[in-house]
Protein backbone atom coordinates (compact mmCIF):
# COMPACT_ATOMS: atom_id res chain seq x y z
CA UNK A 1 0.00 0.00 0.00
CA UNK A 2 1.25 3.55 -1.31
CA UNK A 3 0.34 6.41 1.13
CA UNK A 4 0.69 10.31 -0.61
CA UNK A 5 1.23 12.29 2.20
CA UNK A 6 1.65 16.41 1.63
CA UNK A 7 1.65 19.30 4.14
CA UNK A 8 -0.06 22.48 3.22
CA UNK A 9 -0.55 25.88 4.16
CA UNK A 10 -2.68 28.41 2.12
CA UNK A 11 -2.42 26.01 -0.89
CA UNK A 12 -5.57 25.87 -2.38
CA UNK A 13 -4.25 27.28 -5.77
CA UNK A 14 -2.22 24.32 -6.19
CA UNK A 15 -3.25 21.32 -3.91
CA UNK A 16 -5.94 20.13 -6.33
CA UNK A 17 -3.89 19.36 -9.09
CA UNK A 18 -1.22 17.82 -7.23
CA UNK A 19 -3.73 15.62 -5.84
CA UNK A 20 -5.86 15.01 -9.12
CA UNK A 21 -2.86 13.98 -10.76
CA UNK A 22 -1.72 11.43 -7.42
CA UNK A 23 -4.94 9.49 -7.75
CA UNK A 24 -3.31 6.30 -8.32
CA UNK A 25 -1.81 5.94 -5.00
CA UNK A 26 -4.34 3.91 -2.05
CA UNK A 27 -4.47 6.50 0.47
CA UNK A 28 -4.20 10.68 0.27
CA UNK A 29 -2.89 12.26 3.21
CA UNK A 30 -2.92 15.71 3.83
CA UNK A 31 -1.46 17.52 6.65
CA UNK A 32 -2.83 21.05 6.67
CA UNK A 33 -0.85 23.89 9.07
CA UNK A 34 -3.12 26.53 9.92
CA UNK A 35 -4.57 27.40 6.48
CA UNK A 36 -6.49 30.81 6.12
CA UNK A 37 -7.75 29.75 2.81
CA UNK A 38 -9.99 26.85 1.11
CA UNK A 39 -7.25 24.54 1.37
CA UNK A 40 -8.68 22.02 3.59
CA UNK A 41 -12.06 22.29 1.37
CA UNK A 42 -10.14 21.46 -1.68
CA UNK A 43 -8.59 18.13 0.37
CA UNK A 44 -12.11 17.25 1.36
CA UNK A 45 -13.67 16.89 -1.79
CA UNK A 46 -11.12 14.85 -2.93
CA UNK A 47 -11.55 12.34 -0.13
CA UNK A 48 -8.16 12.93 1.39
CA UNK A 49 -7.67 12.12 4.93
CA UNK A 50 -6.76 15.18 6.65
CA UNK A 51 -4.76 16.17 9.76
CA UNK A 52 -3.91 19.18 11.06
CA UNK A 53 -0.17 19.73 12.74
CA UNK A 54 2.18 22.59 13.75
CA UNK A 55 2.92 25.04 11.16
CA UNK A 56 6.11 23.36 9.71
CA UNK A 57 6.43 20.86 7.13
CA UNK A 58 8.83 18.85 9.48
CA UNK A 59 6.25 18.62 11.93
CA UNK A 60 3.59 17.93 9.46
CA UNK A 61 4.97 15.50 7.46
CA UNK A 62 6.40 13.43 10.35
CA UNK A 63 2.54 13.71 11.69
CA UNK A 64 0.78 12.48 8.45
CA UNK A 65 3.35 9.24 8.07
CA UNK A 66 2.21 8.32 11.79
CA UNK A 67 -1.18 8.72 10.13
CA UNK A 68 -0.86 6.90 7.17
CA UNK A 69 -1.67 3.63 6.48
CA UNK A 70 1.08 2.41 3.66
CA UNK A 71 4.08 0.45 4.05
CA UNK A 72 5.39 2.54 1.47
CA UNK A 73 5.33 6.40 1.83
CA UNK A 74 4.98 9.23 -0.78
CA UNK A 75 5.85 13.05 0.47
CA UNK A 76 5.31 15.33 -1.56
CA UNK A 77 4.91 19.11 -1.69
CA UNK A 78 1.30 21.08 -2.57
CA UNK A 79 2.53 22.77 -5.50
CA UNK A 80 4.14 19.81 -7.42
CA UNK A 81 2.36 17.41 -10.14
CA UNK A 82 3.43 14.24 -10.49
CA UNK A 83 3.33 12.91 -14.20
CA UNK A 84 1.91 9.83 -15.79
CA UNK A 85 3.06 6.84 -15.12
CA UNK A 86 4.39 8.09 -11.78
CA UNK A 87 2.64 5.16 -10.00
CA UNK A 88 3.64 2.34 -12.40
CA UNK A 89 7.56 3.58 -12.08
CA UNK A 90 6.94 3.72 -8.35
CA UNK A 91 5.93 -0.20 -8.40
CA UNK A 92 8.95 -1.14 -10.48
CA UNK A 93 11.34 0.21 -7.57
CA UNK A 94 9.28 -0.97 -4.76
CA UNK A 95 9.63 -4.43 -6.53
CA UNK A 96 13.38 -4.23 -7.34
CA UNK A 97 14.04 -2.33 -4.09
CA UNK A 98 11.76 -3.27 -1.44
CA UNK A 99 14.00 -1.17 1.10
CA UNK A 100 14.84 1.90 -0.43
CA UNK A 101 14.02 5.41 -0.91
CA UNK A 102 13.65 7.26 -4.53
CA UNK A 103 12.62 10.78 -6.30
CA UNK A 104 11.01 11.89 -9.11
CA UNK A 105 13.11 14.02 -12.23
CA UNK A 106 12.56 17.47 -10.96
CA UNK A 107 10.87 19.79 -14.04
CA UNK A 108 9.71 23.47 -13.75
CA UNK A 109 5.90 24.75 -15.02
CA UNK A 110 8.01 27.40 -17.24
CA UNK A 111 8.62 27.52 -21.26
CA UNK A 112 11.22 30.01 -19.77
CA UNK A 113 14.98 29.01 -21.18
CA UNK A 114 16.31 29.46 -17.08
CA UNK A 115 13.62 26.82 -16.49
CA UNK A 116 15.58 24.33 -18.49
CA UNK A 117 19.15 25.44 -16.82
CA UNK A 118 17.18 25.10 -13.32
CA UNK A 119 16.75 21.57 -13.76
CA UNK A 120 19.99 20.70 -15.73
CA UNK A 121 21.42 21.72 -12.19
CA UNK A 122 18.95 19.79 -10.08
CA UNK A 123 19.42 16.71 -12.31
CA UNK A 124 23.56 17.14 -12.27
CA UNK A 125 23.23 17.65 -8.05
CA UNK A 126 21.31 14.67 -7.65
CA UNK A 127 23.27 12.79 -9.90
CA UNK A 128 26.67 13.92 -8.78
CA UNK A 129 25.65 13.84 -4.74
CA UNK A 130 22.13 11.73 -4.33
CA UNK A 131 20.35 15.02 -3.06
CA UNK A 132 17.50 15.72 -3.97
CA UNK A 133 15.20 17.97 -2.38
CA UNK A 134 11.19 17.77 -1.54
CA UNK A 135 9.84 19.63 -5.13
CA UNK A 136 11.50 16.43 -6.57
CA UNK A 137 9.03 14.18 -4.01
CA UNK A 138 10.31 11.41 -2.07
CA UNK A 139 9.33 7.76 -1.81
CA UNK A 140 10.74 5.76 0.72
CA UNK A 141 9.32 2.63 2.23
CA UNK A 142 7.90 3.02 6.09
CA UNK A 143 10.98 0.24 7.17
CA UNK A 144 13.58 2.37 6.19
CA UNK A 145 11.68 5.65 6.88
CA UNK A 146 11.31 3.98 10.47
CA UNK A 147 15.12 3.20 10.76
CA UNK A 148 16.81 6.57 9.88
CA UNK A 149 14.19 7.88 12.41
CA UNK A 150 11.84 9.99 9.77
CA UNK A 151 11.23 13.57 9.77
CA UNK A 152 12.63 16.10 12.66
CA UNK A 153 10.45 18.68 13.79
CA UNK A 154 12.40 21.26 11.49
CA UNK A 155 11.34 24.59 10.31
CA UNK A 156 13.02 24.25 6.76
CA UNK A 157 15.97 21.81 5.29
CA UNK A 158 13.45 18.69 6.67
CA UNK A 159 14.52 17.31 3.64
CA UNK A 160 18.13 17.88 3.30
CA UNK A 161 18.17 16.27 6.71
CA UNK A 162 16.14 13.04 5.83
CA UNK A 163 18.24 12.39 2.75
CA UNK A 164 21.22 12.62 4.17
CA UNK A 165 20.30 10.24 6.99
CA UNK A 166 19.18 7.90 4.35
CA UNK A 167 22.36 7.66 2.33
CA UNK A 168 23.20 8.25 -0.97
CA UNK A 169 23.28 4.68 -1.68
CA UNK A 170 19.77 4.06 -0.82
CA UNK A 171 18.23 6.65 -3.50
CA UNK A 172 17.17 6.18 -6.77
CA UNK A 173 15.50 8.66 -9.50
CA UNK A 174 12.49 7.40 -11.09
CA UNK A 175 11.73 7.76 -14.34
CA UNK A 176 8.85 9.81 -13.94
CA UNK A 177 8.86 13.84 -13.36
CA UNK A 178 7.31 15.71 -10.36
CA UNK A 179 6.30 19.15 -12.01
CA UNK A 180 6.71 22.13 -9.45
CA UNK A 181 5.36 25.41 -9.65
CA UNK A 182 8.17 28.16 -11.17
CA UNK A 183 5.78 30.81 -9.03
CA UNK A 184 8.51 31.68 -6.23
CA UNK A 185 11.35 32.40 -9.32
CA UNK A 186 9.03 34.18 -11.41
CA UNK A 187 8.16 36.23 -8.30
CA UNK A 188 11.35 37.07 -7.16
CA UNK A 189 13.43 37.12 -10.18
CA UNK A 190 15.44 33.68 -12.19
CA UNK A 191 18.78 34.39 -10.52
CA UNK A 192 18.02 36.05 -7.26
CA UNK A 193 15.77 33.03 -6.68
CA UNK A 194 17.99 30.45 -7.29
CA UNK A 195 20.77 32.28 -5.16
CA UNK A 196 18.95 32.88 -2.04
CA UNK A 197 18.08 28.83 -2.03
CA UNK A 198 22.05 28.25 -2.43
CA UNK A 199 22.73 30.28 -0.04
CA UNK A 200 20.77 29.39 2.44
CA UNK A 201 21.40 25.60 1.85
CA UNK A 202 25.10 27.49 2.63
CA UNK A 203 24.02 28.78 5.83
CA UNK A 204 22.11 25.29 6.88
CA UNK A 205 25.76 23.80 6.06
CA UNK A 206 27.42 25.66 7.93
CA UNK A 207 25.53 25.12 10.93
CA UNK A 208 22.96 28.06 11.17
CA UNK A 209 19.92 26.45 13.03
CA UNK A 210 17.05 25.93 10.49
CA UNK A 211 14.84 27.89 12.72
CA UNK A 212 17.05 31.15 12.50
CA UNK A 213 17.60 30.05 8.57
CA UNK A 214 13.15 30.14 8.48
CA UNK A 215 13.49 33.96 9.06
CA UNK A 216 15.29 34.31 5.93
CA UNK A 217 12.87 32.26 3.53
CA UNK A 218 9.74 33.60 2.19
Amino acid sequence: MLSLIVPTLNAEAHLGACLDAATDADELVVVDGGSSDYTIEVAQRRGAKLLCAATGRGHQLSAGADAADGDWLLFLHADTVLSEGWREAADRHIAAAPRSAACFRFRLDSPAWQARMIERGVAARVRMLRLPYGDQGLLISRALYEEVGGFKPLSLFEDVDLVRRIGPRRIRVLNADALTSAERWHRDGWLRRSATNLGLLALYRLGMKPARIAGLYR
